[in-house]
């Protein structure tokens, strides 16, 4: 973990605990062994130890009952008086189910949302202080109003921050501008670039990177930002896809893409790096990444921060037999399916450490830029690739 000099210095605001809701419990055990790890060996160089800043874990039990209507109650299962308690959830979770009546229903984004107040309820007025991981920001799209439309995610960080969090910490928010609905909370937006540029070069170890060899494409004008300083922070050219759709139809919630139109240099014989925030069905990436292929790439490598695949995964297998894709990395932010794990195109860009860096940086009352900066810790990535092929 970065900051360590920092850190030795500064006093935690209260001892941390972690309550995770049952769809993020793998993320948070491992946070937590990360976390512990770091903490027992950072002891070692403190002389100022506070109460509850060694634990063998920082998990608190925390669970939601059910009647038989569908309705639920949150509970946790000790105390959390004085302490700075992080919740966290995966509103993606849809394996988990719950009986209505008999019926059994999968959680949706919904359910777990309305799961994660709960938990907020029962810890508001005994926490010190309440902030809420959840890297996947719930209605995140669902950022705007174009029309007589509800303003989803706006009102979600409006409720959750009266409700008494004073911390949102979210990953790669399709907007991060929908902040100004809580100018009053805190809300903290980090990125998986160093993690996807650490898994590609672990994973494709003769991957060059220079502008010769390597381009990153922005699949839609909404990705630009995150292609532009992925291009940038590594010296190479970008191009992106122009989504051109049919306005006038409405399928599935949203116009249909026509056409897929590319704007940027010649790619033939280059390795190209498809970056953007999720993959939901697949369709439209897919699409692009085929379209590279045509134009003469010589790799397709797909970076996204979550994999939702909510059609599965047996276009990715036909594009992956046929040479459109090459490799495919996602966080383990959100939850994956199983068999993904198993797939020979698939990389998995692990988020854990920088989790706990992060619950740590905010403990101790530091700056998050100190964690959310990795513009050096690449620069030292490149180099030592450069060490390696020189």
């Amino acid at each position: 973990m970065a900051n360590i000099e920092l850190l030795e210095r500064a006093t935690p605001v209260a001892p941390i605990k972690i309550a995770a809701l049952e769809g993020c419990r793998e993320l948070a055990e491992e946070v937590d062994r990360k976390l512990v790890k770091y903490r027992k060996d950072l002891s070692l160089r403190k002389t100022n130890i506070t109460p509850g800043y060694c634990e063998k874990s920082f998990l608190v039990g925390c669970d939601i009952t059910r009647f038989g209507t569908g309705e639920g109650k949150g509970y946790i299962q000790e105390s959390v008086r004085g302490v700075d308690l992080f919740i966290m959830v995966d509103v993606t979770n849809s394996n988990l189910t719950y009986k209505v009546c008999g019926y059994e229903n999968h959680m949706s984004p919904d359910n777990h949302y309305q799961d994660l107040k709960r938990i907020i309820s029962a810890a508001t007025g005994k926490a010190h202080r309440i902030s809420v991981i959840m890297p996947f920001l719930y209605e995140g799209r669902q950022h705007r109003r174009t029309k007589r439309e509800s303003l989803d995610c706006a009102l979600a960080l409006r409720e959750i921050s009266n409700m008494g969090v004073s911390n949102i910490i979210t990953f790669d928010a399709h907007d991060p501008r929908v902040q100004n609905s809580i100018p009053f909370s805190g809300f903290d937006n980090f990125y998986a670039t160093y993690q996807f540029l650490k898994a590609l070069i672990r994973n494709v170890p003769d991957i060059r990177i220079d502008n010769d060899h390597l381009m990153i494409i922005s699949p839609d004008e909404g990705a630009m930002s995150r292609a532009v300083y992925f291009a940038n922070v590594l010296g190479v050219d970008m191009g992106m896809f122009y989504k051109r759709r049919d306005y006038s139809t409405v399928v599935n919630g949203k116009n249909p893409i026509v056409a897929h139109e590319f704007l940027g240099d010649s790619i033939k014989g280059k390795d190209v790096v498809i970056i953007d925030d999720m993959i939901s069905s697949g369709e439209s990436m897919l699409d692009v990444a085929k379209q590279l292929k045509e134009r003469g790439c010589h790799r397709v490598m797909i970076c996204t921060t979550f994999g939702l695949f909510t059609d599965g995964l047996a276009k990715f297998d036909d594009y992956y037999e046929k040479g459109w894709i090459d490799k495919l990395i996602t966080t383990n932010l959100n939850t994956r399916p199983a068999e993904l794990l198993e797939k020979p195109y698939y990389i998995e860009a692990n988020m854990s450490k920088y989790l706990a860096s992060i619950i740590d940086i905010i403990n101790h009352d530091m700056s998050v830029e100190k964690v959310r900066a990795t513009n050096l810790k690449i620069m030292e990535l490149l180099d030592k690739l450069k060490a390696q092929n020189a």
